[in-house]
């Protein structure tokens, strides 16, 4: 029988934190124990360091940096960018990770070149077992591309495939109502007269009229099909949860509008927003703080986006600023993630459950990852 003991440490439980010791045997959490360990059991002395349950991510860009790390330029060697992205993601204390990946863009910013090879490249790393974080594939369908259906369905047969999203970055739309914000987004890589962004739009926005219903009811179809979870993104209108709800749609990604993640959440829906906006103090882009929606109690999960260790740090940060306990902010990224893609298996300190852990000290405030365990073995 392989045992590890977690001794001496602060252990983060669903609805408290209980100064004590853990027991793992064959990658299973097996006994959980006021104060130290018994005498003369083989253990590891944690120093007072919280123990937490490996965190649960369900949308991450992360990838993205590896194998485009400039803009149009895929990285020749898709398996070491996935491994480098790897180890990034264990190291923020991230033991099952959702690989989101763009399925149609806009103004070619490379994401259509990079996703076959991205989907390969998780297939073979997967396959090699050497992976630290499990890794599952994430599709989000850009229903206003009319290349979206020819690039997702050849991609459906993908063993890793746990969770769907539906989006629509089209001008004038959800988070680009404001279409003024949609042009400083893209200053960096294109530059408009007044007349050539006024023709970019209505050519955009004539295409998503043209495609973006077909596309989102076959997207639909499928997962009612493969009993996929779904999500929605940046809904801002209170038509688009309703949308949203109507597709049978469980998780709402990003809520630009605390109108639509009050509604998304008062109608049962897991509302999903960016740890970033937590520990930057507001949305780079002008939506809603995560924060406040945390505060009127309608978050329901925290995604790391494009900052993985922005997790760990967004959970400490709710807890200094006394938005919620510590247990209830690390219940955002842990077990509320889990339940919401079905993972019923891990995402708390629990017997019987996996043994996904991380060991978190606070230095200044700051939460510092220093181990990682996924099933009971170290993988950071």
């Amino acid at each position: 029988m392989n045992e590890l003991v977690f001794d001496n440490c602060r252990i983060v439980l669903e609805y408290s934190v209980l100064d004590g010791h853990v027991v793992v045997r064959d990658g299973k959490i097996a006994e959980i124990g006021e104060g130290r360990a018994p005498l003369g059991a083989s253990s590891r002395d944690c120093e007072g360091d919280f123990l937490v349950p490996g965190l649960v991510e369900l949308h991450t860009d992360n990838l993205e940096k590896h194998l485009l790390p400039r803009p149009k330029v895929l990285w020749p060697e898709p398996e070491s960018a996935f491994f480098a992205h790897d180890a990034q993601i264990v190291s923020s204390g991230i033991t099952t990770v959702f690989d989101a990946l763009s399925v149609g863009e806009y103004h070619d910013k490379g994401r259509i070149a990079m996703l076959g090879e991205a989907v390969q490249a998780l297939h073979a790393c997967r396959e090699t077992g050497a992976l630290r974080a499990e890794h599952l594939l994430h599709l989000r369908c850009e229903v206003a591309d009319p290349r979206m259906q020819d690039l997702f369905f050849p991609l459906t047969d993908e063993p890793s495939l746990h969770l769907v999203s539906l989006m629509d970055h089209t001008p004038g739309q959800r988070q680009w109502r404001n279409t003024e914000s949609y042009r400083t987004y893209y200053s960096q890589i294109i530059n408009w007269t007044d007349e050539e962004f006024s023709r970019m739009v209505d050519e955009l926005q004539a295409r998503r009229d043209a495609c973006a219903d077909g596309n989102a009811a076959s997207v639909v179809a499928f997962c009612h099909q493969r009993k996929l979870p779904m999500a929605s993104h940046d809904d801002t209108l209170l038509e688009h949860v309703n949308e949203a709800l109507a597709n049978g749609v469980s998780i709402c990604e990003f809520p630009t509008t605390e109108e639509a993640a009050r509604y998304a959440a008062e109608s049962g829906m897991t509302v999903l927003m960016g740890a970033p906006n937590i520990v930057r103090g507001g949305s780079h882009s002008g939506n809603v703080g995560a924060e406040e929606v945390a505060r009127h109690g309608y978050l329901g999960a925290l995604s790391s986006d494009y900052v993985p260790i922005s997790l760990m740090g967004a959970v400490f940060a709710l807890a200094k600023h006394g938005t919620m306990s510590l247990p209830e902010a690390m219940q955002l990224v842990t077990s509320h993630p889990a339940d919401a893609v079905g993972l019923k298996d891990r995402g708390r300190i629990e017997r019987g459950l996996r043994a996904d852990l991380a060991l978190v000290r606070l230095v200044d405030d700051v939460p510092l990852v220093r181990s990682v365990w996924r099933e009971g073995r170290q993988v950071f």
